[in-house]
């Protein structure tokens, strides 16, 4: 038997767990690690249950909560939001076992790190907005915490700039919220309820509440020009924090804004070039200042704008291709940049420093290192035999399909990716041997482990996409045959 409220609980019963165990308790990691582990493993077992022929929800659980205000428990997954699921899980696994830096008020760091995943969580699953509104804000308490007590020297900077801007968008989404709840027959926070009296809107009104609900879940992307909470946050925040923040929390804001737009499709199609437009300059835009950074981390924060141009660009495509590879993109990026930021916290344990300058001739001292960023960096370009080759490639055709050759433009960023990845493996990996990085000791069987997990995962996508595309297919084609049959 699968149960969505038992996924959704074991994180938070593992931070009830640690809650009541003693502040300097060894069980306290172990106990986290085994949660969390416990957590992956149970959400990949729906998938021997999970019916990918079909794009209806499944596993669903729904308990009236307030029947007068039309709220509602209601949990469920299809072929969108169970992909993220697993993503989520994984992810949530590898940062707690790269957390062994964690030294310091350890109990509350674990606690926050398993209420973080099971928010996230209960984002994906949801099927009542009201639901989902609780779950979006209830990742930034966690993360709020995470980022100004255990991160870098701006640390409160960071996190207050992601919460006001998290927060700030949060008022948007909730004014197109109470719109919507007030246009829907019953007055009811379901989605089914409010997508039947979402699209009876005019369009002049669907336009404007899709664009209440493009600024709430386009900061958590981000997208331009509402990105700047981002680079302080990734580069502030610790390295495991920094894995979720990137390969899941953007994920968010991209699946909350595919679930607006089936919702909202007039809006989506009059608004389809804008998105265009939006998605090629973040894609651009992202890609330049990466390239003109020389900190490691505030280089993958930046190219996290680049890659959700991507996301964003598929989903205005509106098409089967367009969707497919906005879906396997987000996919891609969360293995490729939690890998990233995985690796380049490791490496700053060992060396203090995040300058790309300070460091040359790494694959002498640190070969483990070499192979694993290497292959990191190539994902992220997008090359063959990796998974972003596949979600470009199908966002390119589905951009096609709609735009022609404007969506050339895509290549100006896949240029630009290719040139400062090509620069940084270079200045870290050749060269001059630096007397100072000579002691600097290669990566550890559990670090491998981890970082062979993601490395693995992207590399076994790019080359056997079958099965991660069929999780998708069903889902997919019922978003683009909306949008067709309104054309």
């Amino acid at each position: 038997m699968h149960s969505l409220t038992l996924l959704l609980l074991l994180p938070i019963i593992g931070a009830v767990i640690i809650s009541i165990l003693p502040s300097q308790s060894p069980l306290i990691r172990k106990t986290a690690i085994a949660m969390a582990t416990l957590t992956l493993l149970y959400a990949v077992s729906f998938i021997f249950a999970f019916d990918t022929s079909s794009s209806a929800l499944q596993f669903s659980k729904i308990v009236p909560w307030n029947t007068r205000m039309g709220t509602s428990f209601s949990l469920g997954i299809d072929g969108i939001s169970f992909p993220m699921v697993l993503l989520a899980t994984l992810l949530c696994f590898i940062a707690i076992i790269a957390s062994r830096s964690i030294s310091e008020r350890t109990k509350g760091y674990y606690l926050l790190m398993l209420l973080l995943e099971g928010a996230m969580l209960g984002v994906f699953m949801a099927q009542d907005w009201s639901l989902f509104y609780v779950f979006w804000e209830l990742t930034l308490i966690p993360l709020f915490f995470l980022i100004d007590r255990w991160g870098g020297k701006r640390r409160s900077m960071a996190s207050l700039n992601f919460v006001l801007y998290t927060m700030g968008g949060s008022v948007f989404m909730l004014l197109s919220l109470l719109v919507l709840f007030d246009a829907t027959p019953g007055h009811s926070f379901a989605m089914d309820a409010m997508l039947e009296g979402a699209r009876s809107l005019p369009e002049q009104t669907q336009i404007l509440i899709f664009l209440g609900f493009l600024v709430g879940f386009g900061v958590k992307m981000p997208i331009f020009p509402i990105h700047g909470w981002l680079p302080l946050a990734h580069v502030e925040a610790p390295s495991p924090v920094s894995i979720l923040l990137s390969g899941i929390l953007l994920k968010m804001g991209a699946y909350g804004l595919i679930r607006t737009a089936f919702m909202l499709p007039e809006a989506v199609l009059s608004l389809q070039t804008f998105l265009m437009i939006l998605a090629l300059f973040s894609l651009i835009y992202g890609g330049l200042l990466a390239w003109r950074q020389s900190d490691l981390k505030a280089m993958i924060a930046y190219s996290s704008i680049s890659h959700m141009g991507v996301v964003l660009l598929g989903i205005a495509a509106l098409n089967i291709s367009g969707i497919t590879g906005a879906l396997m993109q987000m996919v891609a990026h969360g293995l490729v940049a939690g890998a990233l930021f995985l690796l380049i916290g490791l490496l700053y344990e060992r060396t203090h420093t995040r300058e790309i300058s300070d460091y040359s001739s790494l694959v002498k001292i640190t070969p483990r290192f070499a192979v694993f960023t290497s292959l990191a960096f190539i994902a992220a370009v997008g090359m063959p035999g990796t998974a972003g080759f596949i979600a470009e490639l199908h966002v390119i055709i589905g951009a096609f399909e709609q735009w022609g050759w404007t969506v050339i433009l895509v290549s100006i960023g896949v240029m630009i990716s290719a040139a400062y990845a090509a620069r940084t493996m270079g200045r870290l990996f050749t060269g001059p041997s630096h007397g100072n990085m000579d002691d600097i000791s290669d990566l550890k069987s559990g670090e491998v482990f981890a970082a062979g997990i993601l490395v693995s995962g992207f590399l076994y996508i790019g080359f056997f996409p079958a099965f991660t595309l069929d999780l998708m297919a069903a889902s997919a084609n019922n978003f683009s045959q909306l949008f067709m049959s309104l054309r």
